[in-house]
């Protein structure tokens, strides 16, 4: 049995020591915060809860290998699922278009809609069933996969989509409706196949909602920690690994405590670490991710609604006017309203979030505000929240009157809450051309520091969090038998 530090204790720390304690090793998960589950963020904001992770959760499908992971962790075993009518829905000039679960039916539909489409359509419709195969949730049952030789007779189809971003593919639709729904529903520079897999995860039933959102997943997988015998200091920052002979022996914390360990598990932004926690230069193989992928985050609002059932459920997006592109940061701005969460607000009460995602060039405006002019970074969030509003209002006159700001949230808040360099809640866009191969979490000429989280593979997210963190506990065998 090995002693083994972890510093960070959102799902890849948390998933790391779980699997460490079911292999028999001692862990102790060192995190930063009051509270651990990292991008598992949520906050209360007025009698309104606010859920600022979970918007589908790839894994919900018992048929899926990610299924069982999370039933590791404690995460969804025994949980309730909730499956929305839709994933996603553009709403363009009063049309709106979502992503039904009855995939034949809405490709049928779109055909019909537009027959100049149905071509492209129909190729699309294929490879997203390919992709459902090679997660094993293809069929009627979703719970069919597909075997190499079906896999390599499809590798045509998908060579097309490996060579497209989202936005060259929404490109090669004619009507506008479909064209915005395209582009809408992930950032536009990332690759096509990075829209596909998310779509063939919600059409096969493996991308839905668990009872309670983000702040119950964090709290169960925390739970099932602790009750495997692990032992979480909150309140704990990490400052420095100390290295001897090219081995970690201890890590020293701000509170001027020191904890030996036979091993160390980060799983911090890796621009966090090197030269900084950990005095060795950054892996080559992560080292080139920083310097030709992109890195994105997001501004976001909450308003309370005096509207018990606004128009406005699930989350719905639309295309922002090309003058305010600049402005809010990106093309399009998504509404949220998770209503099948009741304790979410006050009774006869309705909560909106909203979100525009960002590059790096945005992100790291408003980090280096925060950092220098506060007074200028507070009065530039209280403008987004109004534009904001207004936006809302004459999209949906409804809400006009019935809105009132609760929150605003930019990079900086996840550059300080999470500690990523560029204020990101993800790591890098998947770009076209790009296969999301995962990187390796050892690091030369330290023999028992290992890396985990979501970071090491692109775009990140939980699931990824969740797999290095396994991972990195795998490796404790190789270091410790």
């Amino acid at each position: 049995m090995a002693k083994i530090l972890i510093i960070g204790g959102g799902v890849a720390g948390l998933s790391a020591g779980i699997y460490a304690q079911m292999a028999g090793h001692e862990t102790v998960i060192c995190e930063q915060h009051s509270v651990a589950g990292g991008s598992l963020t949520h906050w209360a904001r007025q009698g309104y809860h606010i859920d600022n992770c979970i918007h589908w959760l790839t894994g919900t499908n018992p048929a899926s290998s990610l299924y069982r992971l999370w039933c590791d962790l404690g995460a969804l075993d025994g949980v309730e699922i909730y499956k929305r009518p839709a994933l996603f829905t553009m709403d363009f000039r009063g049309e709106r278009l979502g992503l039904s679960r009855d995939l034949d039916e809405l490709i049928e539909r779109l055909c019909a809609r537009s027959p100049r489409d149905a071509g492209e359509l129909r190729a699309l419709r294929k490879v997203i069933d390919t992709f459902q195969g090679f997660q094993g949730i293809a069929g009627k049952g979703h719970d069919q996969a597909y075997d190499n030789k079906k896999m390599a007779a499809r590798l045509p189809g998908i060579l097309k989509y490996f060579n497209l971003s989202v936005e060259d593919l929404a490109k090669r639709f004619h009507d506008p409706l479909i064209r915005h729904f395209i582009a809408g529903l992930v950032p536009g520079n990332f690759g096509a196949l990075a829209l596909i897999f998310t779509t063939a995860g919600f059409f096969g039933d493996n991308a839905d909602l668990p009872e309670g959102g983000s702040a119950a997943m964090a709290r169960r997988i925390t739970e099932r920690y602790r009750a495997l015998g692990g032992t979480l200091l909150l309140n704990k920052t990490a400052v420095q690994i100390e290295l001897e002979g090219g081995r970690a022996t201890a890590v020293r914390f701000a509170d001027g405590t020191r904890l030996s360990a036979d091993a160390v598990i980060v799983t911090l932004d890796p621009a966090c670490v090197f030269g900084k926690l950990l005095d060795v230069p950054m892996p080559q193989t992560l080292a080139k991710e920083y310097g030709r992928l992109e890195r994105f985050s997001a501004v976001h609002c909450a308003f309370a609604c005096d509207l018990a059932q606004p128009s406005v459920t699930g989350d719905v997006s639309f295309p922002l006017p090309r003058a305010l592109h600049k402005t809010m940061g990106g093309a399009y701005l998504a509404v949220r309203n998770d209503h099948h969460e009741t304790d979410y607000t006050p009774a006869g009460k309705s909560l909106l979030q909203t979100m525009v995602y960002c590059d790096e060039e945005t992100a790291r405006h408003y980090i280096e505000l925060r950092k220098t002019n506060m007074v200028a970074y507070r009065k530039e969030k209280r403008r987004i929240a109004w534009l904001t509003q207004k936006i809302l209002e004459a999209k949906f006159p409804e809400l006009a009157g019935t809105l009132t700001v609760l929150d605003v949230w930019t990079p900086a808040t996840y550059r300080r809450y999470l500690g990523t360099e560029m204020g990101s809640f993800m790591s890098f866009a998947l770009p076209r051309r790009r296969l999301p191969i995962r990187k390796s979490n050892r690091i030369p000429g330290v023999a028992n520091v290992v890396l985990a989280g979501q970071w090491l593979q692109m775009p990140g997210g939980l699931p990824i969090a969740a797999r290095t963190g396994r991972d990195a506990a795998a490796v404790l065998e190789e270091l410790f038998g």
